[in-house]
């Protein structure tokens, strides 16, 4: 049972049942309360809506949690990707409604400022025109999307991937209700050992002054220098007759000078400072809880971002901070060799797809049988044909890997062909990549050639762009679906766990100690049901690494 729900101004809702072609299958019904609306009608399976981020947050904070939903603007996005090559689009109900009626499209509300803390309820809905009802509208633009879905090349896959990203989205939601749990005193003992102690007045801590200091001297005397300015540490260096095209890492361990050693120390802490230090703790950890704000289809490969808070990029040492309650575990699952089993996948070749569903180490089966034995080899070779590396021992061992696996490299091999073509290419499900202009502001815009790229750098940068965008993104939608049948696993099963962490390919699950080895299962149980719901039957695995700990810097 399907039906569509909106908020009204005075916080009640209208809402009515949807027939199968999305249409209203009975009378409109108001009610007072948004929450007691959806809460007294469990039996409803899917509840079509604008945004999730909108009305699921008002819910949750109500106490209302849902089984599955229907995101009309989340949907939009994939949909006009797919039909007209325009992903990133105006996306709202106002932008989808002027569509279907031929109007002008307004423009998407712009996003909240990364480094601002998110809130339950941001800033309102881009608006529609006056005399224009909410609800009406998202009924018409609902029947139209499930029309539009019909429509498509697949349209199976087309829905699973709307009911896979919508489900992403009620994910995205209890993770942020949920929070990562999150120890703020170890995090300022892990702060205070490495950079010693805060000093007031926005000076820099002690070791990162030290190692400062260090680098001037380094220089000669009388000679000062701030290390955090890259143009200052290229001119110093210029002056002692070495020259440097950047402060990156890999180019000053070339360089033989007193300097080098405290100034990659210097860069290491001043990293962690500036993006996870004291000034981070206090804005973004609050009562024991980290609560980042997920984009769920954040990139147009479809993998997550955040806004604001770094959550997809913690440093290894203050990993040592995300501590389980007491009495609670952490479940920390990553899967294994992701991507190539999801080449071997959707590329049906059946070589790979063997290999892929033979014990837990790809990379080491690809070696047994190739490659001499040698997993590094097989590797190399793997990762040059998903991401176009094309030169050294990446060319030499691709020759190997098409000999023995013509289908797999056939498949990243046409679709980096259709790119540098300036053609448009898909994943599995039917996210559909950038279009040419899209990448144009990416790459070289001087190498535009009568529509297409031509034999340009541009035409091979957006080669190794689309060669990658079929395998990552049919990675993402996949891991949509482990999600969502984690989620319903956990609900199914009446544990108190509960998802706090996604980034591509790992997942953290906290849950009380009782209950961890049973959400390891549902892991493992989510993952194959993933495959075979999203590829059908094949033989190819999707196996997990899990660790079950108190402390997620224990996991690794």
């Amino acid at each position: 049972m399907r039906w569509a729900v909106a908020k009204t101004d005075e916080g009640g809702a209208r809402l009515c049942p949807l027939g199968p072609d999305g249409r209203p299958a009975g009378p409109v019904r108001h009610e007072p309360s948004l929450a007691e609306a959806v809460r007294s009608r469990p039996e409803v399976k899917r509840w079509v809506w604008r945004s999730t981020s909108e009305i699921y947050r008002h819910l949750l904070a109500a106490g209302v949690r849902v089984e599955r939903c229907y995101d009309v603007e989340a949907a939009e996005s994939l949909l006009i990707g797919h039909e007209q090559g325009q992903s990133g689009q105006a996306r709202s109900l106002a932008a989808s409604w002027a569509r279907l009626h031929n109007l002008p499209v307004p423009p998407d509300a712009p996003a909240r400022a990364a480094e601002t803390q998110p809130s339950l309820f941001e800033s309102g809905p881009v608006p529609l025109p006056p005399g224009t009802d909410e609800f009406t509208a998202l009924l018409e633009v609902y029947a139209a999307q499930v029309a539009r879905t019909a429509a498509t090349e697949y349209p199976e896959r087309m829905r699973m991937l709307l009911a896979a990203e919508s489900a992403g989205m009620l994910v995205a939601a209890e993770m942020y209700l949920a929070g990562i749990p999150w120890h703020a005193d170890v995090h300022r003992e892990l702060l205070e050992s490495l950079l010693g102690e805060r000093i007031s007045g926005g000076t820099e801590p002690r070791r990162m002054a030290e190692l400062a200091e260090e680098v001037s001297r380094a220089f000669g005397d009388g000679v000062r220098v701030r290390p955090d300015l890259p143009q200052d540490i290229i001119r110093a260096f210029g002056r002692a007759g070495i020259l440097l095209s950047s402060t990156r890492k890999w180019e000053l361990q070339e360089v033989d000078h007193p300097a080098v050693a405290p100034l990659l120390a210097y860069k290491s802490l001043y990293r962690l400072y500036t993006a996870h230090g004291w000034s981070w703790l206090e804005q973004w950890v609050h009562d024991g809880r980290f609560r980042p704000e997920y984009v769920p289809g954040g990139t147009v490969t479809g993998r997550w971002t955040t806004n604001g808070g770094g959550a997809l990029q913690i440093p290894k040492v203050i990993r040592q901070a995300i501590r389980a309650d007491p009495g609670w575990r952490l479940v920390v699952a990553d899967a294994d060799q992701m991507e190539p089993r999801v080449l071997a996948a959707i590329s049906r070749d059946p070589g790979l797809m063997e290999v892929a569903g033979r014990g837990e180490d790809l990379y080491a089966d690809l070696a047994a049988r190739a490659f001499g034995g040698d997993r590094a080899q097989a590797k190399i070779a793997m990762l040059g044909a998903m991401y176009g590396q094309t030169s050294g021992d990446a060319l030499t061992h691709m020759a190997e890997l098409r000999r023995r696996y013509p289908a797999a490299v056939a498949y990243v091999d046409d679709a980096a062909s259709a790119g540098e073509e300036g053609r448009l290419v898909r994943t599995w499900f039917g996210r559909t990549c950038t279009p040419v202009a899209a990448a144009f502001d990416q790459v070289d815009h001087s190498q535009e050639s009568s529509g297409r790229f031509g034999s340009t750098p541009s035409a091979r940068a957006r080669g190794r762009f689309t060669r990658n965008f079929v395998v990552q993104g049919s990675a993402a939608d996949w891991t949509l679906l482990v999600l969502a049948g984690l989620r319903h696993a956990i609900t199914r099963a009446g544990l108190r766990a509960e998802l706090v962490f996604f980034q591509h390919d790992e997942v953290i699950v906290h849950c009380p100690a009782e209950e961890a080895e049973t959400v390891a299962a549902a892991i493992a149980t989510a993952a194959d049901d993933a495959g075979r719901i999203a590829f059908g039957p094949t033989p190819v695995r999707f196996p997990f690494t899990t660790a079950v700990v108190e402390c997620y810097g224990d996991a690794k």
